[in-house]
């Protein structure tokens, strides 16, 4: 997380005019640590929630950078903030795009100037809940769907904006069509002029 954060710093100096944010590859894990990395991109309010099978609504916020859940911290405090946080974003996914990783995708949603390149995600926007057994096991249960700031929920694979089906993966030699349609798009974005 701090190397994360250090690099969205250093990318600001002298000011950056717009965001490329590459998930393709985040298969998921805590998505408190990412949220505090992208926080000062994706600036502060509600940027989404859990949302349970009985409706009940657990937002997300970003507070000075650092997310927040359900109104308390998160845990991760914030990051140094950008010099220009409504900068446009052009953010990325595919196939490994899973879990944590798609709750980033959701926090971008419907954020001003954002726009989604590559392909659809693997399909599993959701939050697990551990409960422990009486042997001492534990048992992951997906008890939540990750919903973006307007409340609309997701339990399927994200389609991008501009579908990029042959993009190349990461870490593969040869043109990266979605990471090049993403630098097309924010080069005519007045910021970047």
């Amino acid at each position: 997380m701090r190397l994360g954060r250090k690099a969205v710093a250093e990318a600001d100096r002298p000011r950056a005019c717009g965001w490329v944010v590459d998930l393709r590859r985040n298969g998921g894990g805590n998505m408190w640590p990412m949220l505090a990395v992208v926080g000062p991109i994706l600036g502060d309010g509600e940027v989404g929630m859990f949302v349970d099978a009985d409706g009940k609504k657990s937002v997300w916020t970003i507070e000075d950078g650092g997310p927040r859940y359900a109104g308390s911290s998160a845990g991760w405090g914030g990051g140094e903030p950008v010099g220009n946080a409504d900068a446009p974003v052009a953010v990325l996914t595919g196939g490994m795009t899973a879990s944590a990783g798609e709750a980033v995708v959701v926090a971008f949603r419907g954020r001003p100037d954002t726009r989604f390149f590559g392909e659809r995600t693997a399909g599993v926007p959701t939050g697990n809940e551990a409960h422990r057994l009486s042997d001492g096991a534990i048992l992951n249960l997906t008890e939540v769907k990750d919903a973006d700031r307007s409340g609309r929920t997701y339990e399927a694979p994200i389609p991008p904006d501009e579908e990029i089906v042959s993009a190349r993966r990461p870490g593969r030699a040869g043109r990266d069509r979605a990471l090049e349609a993403a630098g097309s798009w924010l080069a005519k974005q007045s910021a970047c002029r």
